[in-house]
């Protein structure tokens, strides 16, 4: 062992050593409690950045500690690799999106290596791989064979120049990214999988998972949006036709004052047909973004239709409007309006000077209610309803949804926010649909024997057209004989992130999974990333992990037992401002801090020394150029270092302020460590501690080591609160740093202490720790070291230390025996001598005796 540490080498050594021995390759051993860790997997985006260090050491140091307590442990990784982004990158770099995500994942692959993550990289996958989406195919068709998937028509974005389906993210502002044209809503034939079928069981299975954030489970919750509520059918009066409605507040019907209908609806259309201004309004939404947030906040706007509809209870007739903030492919595309009581119809009635009719007033009058201002949407007591009045809202909801099924013209339903999941993408980089369109407008399965459907890679973008879409050759093809065309949309990427957790299990399996090895490791014991995450890809991933159950390819009814959702990381973000008020965004590593002459402290750049505004800490993005590079801080300080840092700087769920002086003060600790471990090694082997041996001295010293490691272990373990487990290390290293080597007693506790302290470190800075166990005298891996236990006796005291009080002030401290009773403790206090300076003279009227902690007398 060399006297200084130099990272470089460490790192290289171990890492090489680890590829050679096969460290972290596993394989099934029912022998042993196995532990499934999983971080959510990378876009090969060709860098790493800090969100992806944070969340892959988190994940890394969960395995090693995991592994560390004689668990068998599966860590794989892979790539999420098909996307929009890698066709915008294709045609910016005048390649083909393949090549570029090749290319990326090579370099990221070196990446992770450098950062000591402990892979099982003979399990890697990448989405794009035919090996990969076959089976995905494969299971798309056999979903269609259940009835499980369908097609139908669908609103997507169209750009009208390019002639193409463009993404929401590819509309800025309502205009095509490339064209500039205002972007169109066009209805196009699309795939859905009945997601919905499950949507009870998502709900109901949200209850299995205790150990998923609150904060997760209520957002899924929210967005499968269980209700109960009331169908009620409306007749239009000027025709025979009728419209249908769905409500969670029939007991506010008596205020309905208007109806409201989509753009696209039947009614809407008829409207149109002969009315100019109709029709006029009716392709102005075609323009409207549909996205439920902007309809809350957006201008309500509509046209009179002209036809009524008659009231089911009063008989009243009352007018239908076509609406913007309704959507055909929310419930019916007709909404009972009460504007009284839903704050989008206040803002339509009150824009249009439609009546609003208050039919619930607040149980008391400290709850604020002033119709005339926005809508009331809390319970109440009804008013204004006929001989529904002074029910409560609950009450009304029974008797009013009772009579309108006793007269046949309502029916009570349950209905759910949620909607089938759209998987057809319009674009290229991705697994292609495995359906084929026949002469007859038929669509049927591609056969078994003809998958995968490949998709092409040596392509060239366009920006404009799909590959696949331009090139007829690709699209033709048979079916039994007979002409057919292969569909030419792709999936959306979140069908290949919703079950690769289960293909890792067996990813050269010839078919999805092998049954056997993916009911051993799965669920997932723990999965860690991003809260962005917590809806959609967690969402399909249940659902997928469902679809696999019932097809009898996994037994589990969850695909994850525990999710741990990082923080983000943040940095200081540094710009300069123009004479027109622009800014121009500086590295934090372009900027240095100086003084004037005054001492006053002055942000500049180094380039060429002019101030620059300091604009806080925000997310490291490109947008402000705050980004630390990974790589940088690898090369500078080591990957143990960045990992420490990591681990360190906030607990997993915060967000993370990166600091430079943050990350120096990690390598010095490590360095501190590597020091102590340097002058010991010529100790290295004492042997086991002699308990009945210690003095005092050193049975305190020993305490605090079996403290730290139940600390440690509850930190690391249950809690997962991992920066409070490194500062109760460094806590106990302090006191390691002054401990004496003088006796065979202080080499066996020095060597009890070291070994202890390099276990605990070993996630999280393993590299190092792989180097000091051997300095330690160890011959095994520390990779499957065992995880050192608490000796409980060491954690008793012989000794307490009381703080004596006389009438509430601290006068002294006694150390008295750990069992020592009060009259003994008192005894003791009252013998200092300054205590009885206090006592003397005057009448003790109590003593109070907090057991092993105060003593406390009270004179007067």
């Amino acid at each position: 062992m060399q006297q200084e540490y130099a990272h470089q080498d460490v790192e290289q050594q171990v890492q090489q050593r680890w590829v050679s021995e096969k460290t972290f390759d596993v394989s099934e051993d029912p022998s042993k409690e196995k532990f499934y860790c999983l971080s959510m997997f990378p876009y090969p985006s060709g860098k790493l950045h800090m969100g992806h260090v944070r969340n892959y050491t988190l994940g890394d140091v969960v395995a090693r500690y995991q592994r560390l307590q004689g668990k068998n442990v599966l860590q794989p990784i892979g790539w999420d690799a098909f996307g929009l982004p890698a066709e915008n990158a294709a045609i910016q770099h005048n390649t083909a999106p393949a090549a570029w995500t090749y290319d990326n994942i090579s370099y990221m692959r070196e990446q992770l290596n450098r950062l000591g993550f402990g892979y099982d990289w003979k399990r890697e996958i990448a989405t794009c791989h035919p090996e990969y989406y076959r089976w995905e195919q494969w299971f798309f068709t056999k979903l269609y064979e259940k009835g499980l998937v369908y097609k139908k028509n669908a609103t997507v974005n169209w750009d009208p120049v390019d002639q193409t389906v463009l993404a929401n993210e590819q509309v800025i502002d309502g205009r095509g990214w490339r064209s500039g044209a205002l972007v169109e809503q066009k209805e196009i034939p699309q795939w859905f999988v009945k997601i919905t079928d499950y949507a009870d069981e998502l709900l109901q299975d949200l209850d299995q998972l205790e150990d998923w954030p609150d904060q997760v489970k209520a957002m899924q919750r929210n967005w499968i949006g269980r209700s109960e509520g009331v169908a009620i059918t409306y007749q239009v009066e000027q025709n025979d036709s009728s419209l249908t409605v769905y409500t969670t507040r029939p007991d506010t019907i008596f205020g309905a004052t208007y109806m409201a209908v989509a753009a696209q609806h039947p009614l809407a259309q008829e409207a149109a047909a002969s009315n100019p201004e109709a029709a006029e309004f009716v392709e102005s939404c075609k323009q409207q973004k549909v996205a439920e947030a902007e309809l809350a906040t957006m201008e309500k706007r509509g046209i009179d239709t002209g036809f009524t509809a008659k009231h089911p209870l009063t008989g009243h007739s009352i007018p239908i409007y076509i609406a913007n903030f309704v959507l055909m492919d929310y419930g019916t595309g007709a909404v009972m309006a009460v504007p009284a009581h839903d704050q989008r119809d206040w803002e339509f009635a009150t824009a249009y000077g439609l009546p609003i009719t208050q039919v619930i007033e607040p149980h008391d009058d400290t709850t604020p209610c002033d119709i005339s201002k926005e809508a009331y949407t809390g319970d109440g007591t009804v008013i204004n309803s006929d001989t529904y009045n002074g029910l409560s809202s609950k009450e009304a909801f029974a008797a009013i949804a009772a009579k309108l099924e006793a007269d046949g013209i309502g029916e009570r339903q349950v209905n759910y926010r949620l909607r089938d999941w759209g998987v057809s993408r319009q674009r290229y980089w991705g697994t292609p649909i495995p359906m084929l369109n026949l002469e007859n407008g038929e669509s049927v399965p591609v056969p078994e024997d003809q998958l995968p459907v490949r998709l092409p890679e040596d392509v060239v973008m366009d920006g404009v057209t799909s590959p696949i879409k331009a090139d007829p050759e690709w699209r033709k093809t048979t079916y039994n004989g007979l002409p057919a065309e292969h569909e030419t949309d792709t999936f959306d990427t979140f069908m290949e992130s919703s079950w690769y957790y289960a293909r890792y299990c067996s990813p050269r399996a010839d078919g999805m999974l092998d049954p056997e090895k993916a009911n051993y490791w799965l669920p997932v014991d723990q999965y860690i990333g991003g809260i962005e995450h917590a809806i959609l890809h967690l969402l399909y991933a249940r659902f997928f992990h469902k679809l696999l159950r019932d097809t009898g390819l996994v037994e589990s009814d969850e695909p994850f037992k525990r999710l741990l959702c990082q923080g983000m990381v943040l940095a200081d973000s540094f710009y300069r401002e123009d004479d027109k008020g622009a800014k121009t965004w500086f590295s934090p590593q372009d900027v240095r801090i100086q003084r004037d002459e005054k001492g006053r402290i002055e942000l500049a750049t180094a380039a060429d020394g002019k101030p620059v505004q300091h604009a806080g800490m925000s997310k490291m993005s490109k947008s402000k150029n705050n980004g630390i590079d990974p790589q940088t801080m690898v090369d500078k300080y080591g990957a143990d270092t960045v990992r420490l840092f990591m681990m360190f700087a906030a607990p997993p769920e915060m967000t993370l302020e990166w600091s430079d002086s943050g990350v120096e003060g990690a390598h010095r600790f490590i360095r501190r460590v590597w020091k102590l471990v340097f002058e010991f090694q010529q100790y290295a082997g004492a042997g086991p501690v002699k308990v009945a041996e210690l003095s005092p001295e050193q049975k305190n010293l020993r305490r605090d080591l079996h403290k730290t490691i139940a600390k440690v272990s509850d930190d690391m373990g249950r809690r997962q609160n991992f920066n409070t487990a490194i500062a109760a290390i460094m806590e106990l290293m302090n006191s390691l740093q002054k401990a004496p080597l003088s006796s065979n007693s202080d080499l066996s506790l020095m060597q009890e202490a070291l070994d202890a302290v390099i276990v605990m470190l070993a996630p999280i800075t393993p590299h190092v720790c792989d180097k000091l166990w051997s300095a330690l005298g160890h011959s095994s891996d520390i990779n499957f070291a065992a995880w050192p236990q608490v000796d409980e006796s060491a954690l008793q005291e012989d000794e307490k230390l009381v703080v004596v009080q006389v009438n509430g002030k601290v006068r002294t401290k006694i150390t008295v025996p750990a069992d020592a009773d009060k009259a003994t403790v008192e005894a003791a206090a009252l013998a200092e001598e300054n205590v009885q300076r206090f006592v003397d003279g005057k009448t003790v009227r109590k003593v109070i005796y907090v057991p092993g902690k105060i003593f406390n007398i009270v004179v007067g």
